[in-house]
Order: structure tokens, then sequence, then C-alpha cells
């Protein structure tokens, strides 16, 4: 038997304080089997140990949330008996060791969190965080995540249709994956993880467990050293095909009344999914581990309880219905197993080789693992911005804003997913969000990824709000209501108090925005620890980045609005009011060099305004007013117009609202503004209607021809579509490799 050593101990991720509690908890010292078990249970990425008493904070309920935070999922009611079930997790520290494999396996576990509450999934989504483009990494690690989520959503039938990607030296050294995925599932049929029923058997269905991964769950839970290489073995590796069968064969059981629980193996593996499930339930568990399908010779019970190997489900079925579920599996050729039972002792009792190799109290194992509240300051605001230059070319700053890495199009990336699988795909990567169809109804879901890491770093309550906001207006701007939201908290170590900070600032202001737009958060993960060990000791933090993922629903999918410009003529109008906020403005990084403390505050977020704008859009959308609708967001007014244009292939003539600082009318992000186009019948009741709603509307143009011609008071600018298109174009293909392109 092994001795537990200090050095033990410290190797499975337990401060000396924490290891006193398992100490007390258990009355002994532990075996490594349980030492094991306690370590990954109480370790950041599955306990929320430094974030549980902030998440507290946050508005998680609303008459159409079905089930909030704490299972599998989120689920909300879309009507008509239908529910969306849906939730976003990271998988960045896997996805920087092995790129392919990390961000395959992150779309993986994702899908299973989602059918493993009942529902078939019909969307995966997906926010991701690239380090500088010419970091000698970037190049490696942007193609094997790309082809990872490609490889994994492709082969297993779900599409992928949208998400978003941003670039920053910040992620040099961590990059971030974050996968979300949605499902639809009758309200009557969600299935749910609290195990009951002293006796009944526990299954165990899909793949055999492997020595993949073992480990995982701890290993996202510390910072990186600056070499990766040695972690490559905590990795897991995902098979799409198998996870299909899956799918299908626990949707068919699902379909019986033979399931009393159900909870897939994800992090942590057999571990967190036998002790949640017995946890919730208030009730104890007993496995054989001998019975565990295993596809390795001598796996100890310490491998098999920590293997995060993939494509594994754990269920609690009603007594005699095993002959039934197993003949499901076995015809999908998924591996079934019966290998433990329910019990009444509300303890996890393991058995090996005929002896007791684990005997562990569920409750301070599940219920009470340690919460700290970490010390933390404020971030302090960047002072205000003065000295700002004007545009001197106007033409020349957009083509630059539309060729640089965090607005140049994405199309190399969407292209390699398959977004049109299922049929039901009715807006395609591109847009301000994508509109699937509830498969058989009039109905969509509106999915949209968003988070603005440069505001969260320079004002993280400001950058919370918004991040809230962005995922609302997005969803707005296709003429979805917004329901609800999941989100990502990817931050650095939060040991260190201005990182605390960081996380606490924008649980503040996420919390203001969901509750001002009724948009709750019913799900998500947070992932810490998001930052590189240099040789001397100091950690290089990423940007703050509380990723979003929201869901909306059109009552009426053919009336959803696009982005592109759909004729000439229409008269262009900007929505919303304007503030001239040039402030953290991807103008000033890309044209002057400017970011960070010199690049002044983010743009005020006026969630009022931002409430009222937003339905004032999404009923003229609903009514058929608008041809054609995008929300302001990165590089200001002229890069979504720009947008607009180039997805239409229809140019405009664009005039300011006056003489004064032409940056700050085109190149400003100022929040809560759309811009839209009105056909002339429409547009006196338009107008009409924006008065009556009390919201600002600017005439500023009208579609035509193949150009953008900015005519200026002093000057006109003009940009051919064309050249435009090369440029906003041409950034992933040069990056990647010209054999890479796709045009």
């Amino acid at each position: 038997m092994t001795e537990i050593t200090p050095e033990i101990v410290a190797q499975h991720g337990l401060s000396s304080e924490e290891y006193a509690r398992v100490l007390n908890a258990l009355g002994r010292a532990p075996n490594l089997v349980e030492l094991g078990i306690f370590s990954v249970m109480w370790s950041e990425h599955c306990s929320y140990k430094s974030s549980r008493i902030h998440l507290k904070k946050l508005p998680t309920t609303g008459p159409q949330v079905i089930c909030g935070p704490g299972e599998n999922a989120g689920v909300i009611d879309i009507g008509d008996g239908q529910a969306a079930i849906f939730k976003m997790e990271s998988h960045n520290h896997p996805s920087y060791i092995e790129p392919y494999q990390g961000a395959a396996t992150g779309v993986g576990g994702i899908l299973r969190d989602v059918f493993t509450m009942g529902a078939r999934p019909v969307a995966n989504m997906n926010a991701l965080r690239f380090g500088s483009p010419d970091h000698p990494k970037m190049r490696h690690l942007i193609a094997g995540v790309v082809s990872g989520i490609g490889g994994y959503g492709n082969c297993v039938g779900v599409p992928t249709v949208g998400g978003e990607v941003d670039f920053h030296r910040a992620y040099d050294g961590n990059i971030l994956v974050n996968a979300m995925t949605v499902g639809v599932a009758q309200t009557d049929k969600i299935f749910y993880s609290a195990a009951s029923g002293v006796g009944n058997p526990i299954v165990y269905v899909g793949s055999k467990t492997g020595r993949d991964g073992i480990h995982g769950a701890t290993m996202a839970s510390a910072d990186f050293d600056e070499d990766s290489d040695d972690k490559r073995p905590t990795v897991q590796v995902g098979d799409p095909f198998t996870e299909k069968l899956l799918i299908e064969a626990c949707l068919e059981l699902m379909a019986s009344d033979a399931i009393v629980a159900i909870q897939d193996m994800g992090a942590a593996g057999l571990t967190s999914s036998s002790v949640e499930m017995a946890s919730k339930g208030g009730v104890g568990i007993e496995l054989v581990m001998d019975d565990v399908p295993q596809r390795e010779t001598g796996m100890t019970p310490y491998e098999m309880m920590l293997s995060e190997s993939q494509e594994r489900m754990l269920m609690v079925l009603k007594p005699g219905r095993e002959p039934e579920a197993e003949a499901i599996f076995r015809k999908w050729e998924l591996d079934f197993a019966v290998i433990g039972h329910v019990t009444d002792t509300g303890r996890m009792v393991l058995k090996f080789e005929g002896e007791t190799v684990c005997d562990i109290p569920l409750g301070p194992l599940a219920d009470d693992p340690p919460a700290y509240d970490r010390p933390w300051v404020p971030t302090t605001p960047p002072a205000p911005l003065h000295d700002v230059p004007d545009v001197a070319d106007l033409a020349a700053d957009l083509k630059t804003l539309m060729g640089s890495p965090d607005i140049a199009s994405r199309r190399w990336i969407w292209e390699q997913y398959d977004h049109m699988v299922g049929a039901d795909t009715v807006q395609r990567p591109g847009g301000d969000a994508a509109v699937v169809r509830v498969h058989g109804t009039n109905k969509a879901l509106a999915i949209t990824t968003d988070c603005t890491p440069r505001y969260c770093f320079a004002d993280p309550v400001e950058g919370g709000r918004q991040a809230i906001a962005e995922a609302w207006r997005n969803l707005t701007a296709v003429g979805a209501t917004p329901l609800a939201t999941t989100d990502c908290m990817n931050f650095g170590n939060p040991q260190r108090p201005e990182i605390m900070g960081q996380f606490v600032g924008c649980i503040e202001g996420m919390a203001e925005a969901c509750a001002a737009l009724d948009f709750p958060i019913v799900s998500g993960n947070v992932s810490l620890y998001n930052e590189t060990r240099t040789d001397d000791g100091s950690g290089s933090a990423i940007l703050p980045t509380p990723a979003i993922g929201g869901v909306g629903l059109l009552r009426d999918w053919s009336k959803s609005a696009t982005i592109g410009f759909k004729g000439s003529g229409d008269v262009l109008v900007v929505i919303g009011t304007r503030g001239g906020h040039l402030g953290q403005s991807l103008w000033l990084r890309e044209v002057h060099g400017r970011e960070g403390a010199e690049a002044g505050p983010p743009p005020p977020v006026d969630l009022a305004a931002e409430r009222r704008t937003g339905d004032f859009v999404r009923g003229q959308i609903t009514i058929g007013a608008l041809t054609a609708v995008h929300d302001v967001s990165d590089g200001g007014l002229a890069v979504a117009i720009a947008e607009m244009a180039l997805a239409g292939n229809i140019g405009a003539l664009i005039q300011p609202a006056g003489p004064g600082h032409i940056a700050k009318q085109f190149f400003a992000e100022d929040q809560g503004l759309y811009v839209a186009t009105v056909d002339d019948a429409h547009l006196l009741d338009f107008l009409t209607g924006a008065d009556a709603a009390g919201v600002e509307v600017e005439r500023i143009g009208r579609t035509a021809g193949k150009r953008l011609i900015f005519e200026l008071h002093d000057n006109d600018f003009c940009v051919p579509l064309d050249d435009l298109r090369a440029v906003h174009e041409g950034f992933f293909p040069k990056i990647m490799g010209a054999d890479s392109a796709r045009t």
C-alpha cells in the first residue's frame, strides 16, 4: 500500500489545510484511491472553491427557466411543451497541450452534458481565443483546434453554426477553447442526475475505460509551466462515431421509463458522476470496480476512478429493467455493465478483488468542499482619453480594421464545419447570431457567443455588463426574444488579488445586466489558472474573458433578420444614442497602437436604453419594417456598415451627422446601437414608432452601387467592395498558409 506523504498530497493539488480537512472527514489517513477522489472532487475545476461565493450573485431564475445551475445543463421553456437545454464549457488547458484532441473532446463533453438531460443536440457553437498571429506556436494551435472542433462535430452529426474568435498576445501561453451545445427536449421528458431507490442498479454504458485523461480535472485547476509536454497524458482522446451511437442509444432508452437518474462522465470521470448522483439524491453508492469495462489490462481502482476516457455515461435504473437497457446498448454496439447499486449509507464504497478499497462519506466530499473568499482588489479604471487624433484617411483606416485579426472574415474556419447537417440551420455563420429551426415547427432558436476581453481588462464591471448586453443585442438583431444565457468564466490565478478582482468585477457587471435585461444565467463553467509560469516564478495571465452564450426564441423563423443589404435605395439608419466613445476601441489599437491603460475607459452600457432600443428593434423586425439589421460592436459604425455591404454585395452612400471628429462618428464603439436599412414604404411608420418608443434614429445614407462612399464635409472617401473583401477575406489564408486558403 502506498504511504501518503506530503509530497504525494502536493502532487494531488491539495494544500496542507485541505489535507487536514480530509483527515477530519475520514477520521483517519486516506489510502491512495481515496486521496485521488478527494483531489479531483476538491479541485478548482470540480468544486469551484474560489468562485462559488461570487457565482451566487448571478440571477438564475425567471418564468422561462425550468432548471438553472446545478445540473448538467440549463433548461428553458420555449413553448408548446418543448424546452431548450444548453451549456458552455471550457477545454482550455487540454487544447493548448494537444489542440486537436483537446478541442474535439471539449465538443464531445458538452454534447454529453446536453443529451444526458434528454435533449437531442441541434447546434454547436464555440468561443476561441488565440495569441498573437505571428507567435511560432499559433498556426499549429489554430489548425489543431479548428480541425478538432470540425472533426468531432461533423462526424457526430450536429451542426456547428457559429461562434467567435479573437487574438491577443495575452493568450500566447494559454489559448481558450469554449464549446457550447444547444438541444431540444420535451418538457415532460427531462432527465436529472439525482440517484434514488435503495438497491437500484447502477449501470455503466458507452466506451471502455482507459488510462487517458487521468488527473485531467486537477491539471485544469493549475497554471502551466512554460513546457507543457509532460501534461500530454492528461488529455483525453475522443471518438465522435461512438458518441453518435451513445446519443441514439440514450435517447432510445429515455423514451421508456426505465431511467431513474443519469449523468455523463466528464471531468473526474467515474468519480464525479457517481459522487454527484449520490450526493444530489442524498443516498450512498457501492461500486464493484472489477465490473467496470476496461480497455487496458491491469488497471487499478485509482486509474479507473480518475480516468477521463470519453463517451461514457452512468445511470441508475429501475430494478428489473437491466435486460431491456442492455439490449438497447448492445444493439448500438456499446458496452453495458451493472457495476453497483444505490445504498442508504451516505457513503461511497468501492470494492476490488473482494476488498474494500475506498469508503468515504459523501457529505464532506461533495456537499462541503473547501470554499474560499480570496483576497481581491478592484481594478482601477483607466484615465479618460485625451489627445485622440482624428482620421486622416477614413478609407485606409477602414481597410486596416477589416483586415485586422479580430474583425477579418472567419470563413476559413467555418467552412471547415458542417453547419447545415440536420437541414434546420436558417442563418449560417457570419451574422449576429445563428438561427436554427426547431424541427417540425415554425419556431427557431437564435444562438450567440460573445465577450470583449479588452473591455473587461480595462474595467471588469463595465466589461461584465457589456458581455451580457452584447449577447442580448446579437439575439435581438436577428429578431429573437432573448431568454437566457450560459457563461464560461476564463480568468488567471485566483490567488492573485488583482485577478480575483477582475473576476468579482465581471460578476458584478454581469449580474446587473442579467437583472436589467431579464436574461438569467442558467448554466456555466469556471476556468481559472489560465496563465503560464515563467522561469522567474511570475505568472502571465490571459485577459479576463467571461464568455457568454445566449439563446433566444423566434416564434416564426421566416421573420428573422439578416445583416446583408437587400437592395439599392434603402434608407440607412442608426438606431440608438451615439456618444462617440473611442475608449478601448479597435481603431485606437489597430491604427494608433494604443491599448490597455493608454486606451481610456471602455464605452459605458446604459442598460435601460439597451432594453428600450432592443425591444423597439425586435418589434420592427417582427412587422417586417427593416430589410437588414446589424448591431454595432468591434470597429464601430464604419465596420458594421462594411460587414453589411459585403454580406449583401451592395454598397452605400454615407453622410456624417455633421462636422466634427470623424473617428468618433465612425469608429466609436458606442453600446446599444444598431444599423438597419428601411425601404421608403415603411420609413414614415418606422420613424413614428421610434419617436413613440423614445428611441433615437438617425438617417445616415442609402444603399447603392458596389462601393462605400463616405461623403464628408471637406472630403469624400471611397472604398470599393472588392478592395474591402480582399483584405477582409485574406487574413486567415495568409497566416495559415496559401495552401490552406478557402475562397
